[in-house]
């Protein structure tokens, strides 16, 4: 779990030159979460390579040792001891800090195991809801109960022996069909999953690697439907994590908005599935480019340039596309900021439930920062041109954080995040990537503030 900082740690960002260079972000949070659970469960030794460093996977990692893993690290690497589905129950609650895909994962992860466990994590986890798994690990045949008529953490498990299901999606979550896959491997007979739309795939990419045969049928007009019969143990392996998508997000966006600049980043995910914010900055004008392009466990890696335009145009994000950019939308508001007209992007209503109401504070920092939007229950509407300064409010949301850290080398004036102490939830090196990248920004109080004001620096080794 991430301590909850004394005092605030302000992070200001000034107006420079166009964002140039390379990046290679850390590994992709979601791959990681998965990585750590299926070697939690697995029979034998997982090493997992490139695991991403941040608070949220260190949550996961803590809570598989907690349940009897043996967890070590080798070098770069993630070794994962698996308890071959035997696991220990835990003398304590399960710390699941600010990740609501460990809490989500991990009650599929328990509800076949004859443990009982108790998940919680901080104040924002503990608002974020959970009745969306609850309902078919119940059906399933599992003990479940939560505060605020079973909807809010603490989320207490008790595993039972399952039965299999066929499942119905009432909406398009990854974590949710992640979930009841994760019971299914407990459960006699074929768990299935059925998504109205599309969601990441990570889970039924990644449990071939782990020996479980995932069926993956398409179906006209809606998601996939997913199956596989338990029960099963799966087997460990040896995996590479690609480089986060989402972080990269942030300076790529930044490129498309200055015209010439150029950043690649490298190793990251190409997953379809997650990269929806490269079609939208395309349509706007941004010329982008992939390379080096290759599978690692299931999952498409390669290096992605983008090169900003003259003058990035305004595009209305389809809603069939946002699942595919959901984590991407602070990202895609620095674009939207820089495009001429009002670029609109509907169907976000999940953002709502993040770590903080995230629509809500795009569009109150937006407008802090003279920026014209409009927010409604799903959307929001930016309209581009100048940027001013000013400090802006995260929410202790490291996603808003960072989007408007980056916003600031945009900017017409200095920008200041009033707290970045959640960024490294995702990203630990984020401060050295973006001045690496030629952003000018300085860790400690805004303009006018000189006390406790330092630049930020470029560690050897950082990109």
């Amino acid at each position: 779990m991430r301590p909850t900082p004394a005092t605030p740690a302000p992070l200001t960002t000034h107006p420079g030159p166009p964002l140039a260079g390379r990046v290679r972000p850390p590994g992709d949070k979601s791959v990681t979460h998965r990585a750590i659970l299926l070697g939690l469960i697995a029979e034998g030794e997982t090493r997992v390579e490139g695991a991403n460093p941040g608070a949220d996977c260190a949550a996961t990692l803590a809570c598989a040792g907690a349940l009897g893993a043996g967890v070590t690290r080798d070098g770069g690497a993630v070794v994962i001891r698996g308890t071959a589905g035997r696991l220990a129950e835990p003398a304590a609650v399960l710390d699941c800090g600010n990740s609501g895909t460990t809490l989500r994962l991990l009650a599929g992860v328990l509800a076949g195991r004859p443990v009982l466990a108790v998940l919680a994590g901080d104040a924002s986890l503990n608002r974020r809801p959970v009745g969306r798994v609850v309902e078919p690990l119940r059906r399933m045949g599992a003990e479940l109960y939560a505060r605020d008529g079973d909807r809010l953490p603490p989320l207490v498990v008790r595993g039972r022996a399952l039965a299999a299901i066929r499942y119905e999606l009432p909406m398009a979550s990854a974590q949710v069909a992640s979930c009841v896959l994760l019971a299914g491997l407990a459960a006699a007979g074929e768990t299935a999953v059925e998504l109205p739309g599309p969601a990441r795939d990570h889970t039924e990419r990644m449990l071939p690697a782990f020996g479980v045969e995932v069926t993956v049928e398409p179906r006209a007009g809606a998601g996939p439907r997913l199956a596989l019969r338990g029960p099963a143990t799966p087997r460990a392996t040896r995996l590479t994590v690609p480089g986060d998508f989402s972080a990269a997000a942030f300076f790529l966006a930044a490129a498309a908005a200055r015209p010439g600049a150029t950043v690649t980043a490298e190793g990251v995910s190409l997953n379809p599935t997650r990269t929806g914010l490269l079609d939208v900055l395309e349509r706007m004008g941004a010329r982008i480019e992939r390379a080096n392009q290759r599978l690692e466990a299931g999952e498409p890696v390669g290096d992605v340039t983008l090169t900003g335009p003259d003058r990035l145009e305004a595009f209305d994000v389809p809603a069939a596309w946002v699942p595919r950019l959901l984590d991407e939308v602070p990202a895609w508001v620095i674009a939207a900021t820089a495009a001429r007209g009002t670029s609109r992007l509907a169907g976000a209503a999940e953002l709502r439930v993040k770590e903080s109401d995230r629509l809500a504070a795009l569009a109150a920092n937006l407008a802090a920062l003279g920026v014209r939007v409009e927010e409604s229950p799903d959307s929001l509407a930016v309209t581009g041109g100048r940027v001013s300064g000013g400090t802006v409010a995260a929410g202790d949301d490291h996603r808003v954080a960072m989007a408007f850290a980056v916003l600031g080398t945009c900017a017409q004036a200095p920008v200041t995040v009033d707290d970045a102490s959640s960024i490294p939830t995702s990203y630990p090196g984020f401060v050295a990537a973006l001045a690496a990248l030629g952003g000018r920004v300085e860790e400690g109080p805004g303009p006018g503030s000189a006390a406790g004001r330092r630049p930020a620096g470029n560690p050897a080794g950082t990109p």
